[in-house]
């Protein structure tokens, strides 16, 4: 293997500058129980994905779509732990220097180009959720204070408009070059976003006992890639479980706290899916609380998903200024860099009609590859002398169809956002 006889090469020892570690653990003490383990993990993995997910339902039917979403929970759980496993083996057998990150064990297994692979899935990943998040805020404010217009304002249809209105402000909040001020940001975007999730299932089962609408099982193997790529967007987070497991004092149990969590978090995920799709029917819009009308506590809901996007977003561009700094500007704050990245960013949100359309995409294009094939993949590079058949044929299976899905999911989903819409 190709690294092992560079171990004792010093063109192999880990470079001191920044690394892709989860920017709010990076500066945090060590975890001192398992209860604060789970708490990070859990804050790590749940995002804005699980608002595109009744949707998703609607279009893969709500049994095809739990199927799909717990398929998706197991396979995210067993490439997070292969990552966990390689780490392992790599600082305790094989002597390497310590690994903190997932670009860490890019450059330890497979050198620059390692590194390199790691860095761009990461940064079209980050990106890719912060233009998620100002496409659901743009939507959303339309939604609410321009139900019933019809006519531009200032020459911008009123999506366009709250993207631009948000702009100048996310420019002074990604200005900031530390993230100590913006942690209690995160903290308090993370409890919003709970119990919003709270709220809408309450009253999608208000909804749901009152209507009940027709509801389909199985949408068809035409959206298969399609929900796959949605489901594996949701489980965002591959990229923080190295710090997340450095940083566990019962390093011993990791693997037990993070398979609870993620059942935990998979079974959050399949009722607020699932019961988004049984309030609405085939009424599910594709930002599930614009289904909830214009009353107070539904606009309230909304209003707080949109704060909880807004401050999380300079947090997670964090990671896309880390590694475009130590590439362009030897690791250096670059005011000028970070305000390009926010135009572009939101140039991209413009151009993009549909939430859960948009999750599929960057689900099946960038997700899959950092989520499944890199951890398989360094994986087998590591141990594939000692695996045996069966563990060579599980890593090579993973690998090939996360290509697959790569591929296909990701053409699936630019047929929906080029395509017409019914």
């Amino acid at each position: 293997m190709g690294f092992e006889r560079e171990a004792s090469s010093s063109s192999y020892v880990l470079p001191p500058y920044p690394r892709e570690d989860t920017p709010l653990l990076s500066k945090s003490p060590k975890l001192s129980s398992r209860f604060k383990t789970f708490a990070n993990v859990f804050i790590a993995i749940v995002g804005a994905g699980v608002l595109g997910l009744p949707y998703t339902f609607k279009k893969t039917g709500w049994v095809f779509g739990l199927l799909m979403l717990f398929s998706v929970a197991i396979v995210t759980y067993y490439c997070m732990m292969l990552l966990v496993y390689t780490r392992r083996k790599l600082e305790s057998i094989m002597g390497f220097a310590k690994i903190n990150s997932f670009g860490d064990l890019g450059f330890t297994i497979c050198g620059p180009v390692g590194r390199f692979s790691v860095d761009a899935m990461i940064v079209l990943a980050q990106a890719g959720f912060c233009i998620s998040y100002l496409i659901f805020i743009g939507n959303t404010l339309a939604y609410l204070f321009n139900y019933a217009a019809t006519n531009r304002i200032l020459g911008l249809t009123p999506k366009a408009l709250y993207i631009w209105g948000c702009f100048p402000f996310q420019l002074g909040l990604n200005s900031i070059p530390t993230l100590t001020h913006l942690a209690p940001l995160s903290i308090f975007a993370d409890v919003v976003d709970i119990g919003a999730m709270g709220v809408v299932m309450v009253e999608d089962v208000s909804i749901f006992l009152k209507t009940r609408p027709a509801l389909e099982a199985f949408g068809g193997f035409s959206v298969l890639f399609y929900g796959l790529g949605v489901s594996v967007y949701s489980f965002e987070g591959i990229g923080m479980i190295l710090p997340l497991e450095s940083e566990a004092k019962d390093k011993e149990t990791f693997g037990k706290i993070l398979a609870l969590c993620m059942t935990f978090i998979a079974l959050i995920y399949g009722g607020f899916g699932a019961l988004g799709y049984f309030a609405f029917g085939n009424e599910t819009n594709d930002i599930i609380t614009t289904n909830f009308g214009q009353g107070f506590v539904s606009t309230l809901v909304q209003l707080g998903l949109c704060v909880n996007l807004f401050f999380t977003f300079p947090l997670m561009m964090n990671p896309v200024y880390e590694v475009v700094e130590r590439r362009l500007c030897d690791s250096r704050y670059s005011l000028w860099l970070r305000w390009v990245m926010v135009l572009v960013v939101s140039l991209v949100a413009l151009s993009v009609p549909n939430f859960a359309d948009f999750l599929s995409l960057v689900g099946s294009s960038v997700c899959v590859i950092l989520g499944f094939v890199l951890p398989a993949l360094f994986h087998l590079m590591v141990f594939k002398e000692e695996l045996g058949w069966n563990g060579v044929i599980m890593d090579g299976i993973i690998v090939v169809l996360g290509i697959v899905i790569a591929v296909s999911g990701t053409w699936s989903s630019l047929m929906e956002i080029l395509g017409p819409k019914a």
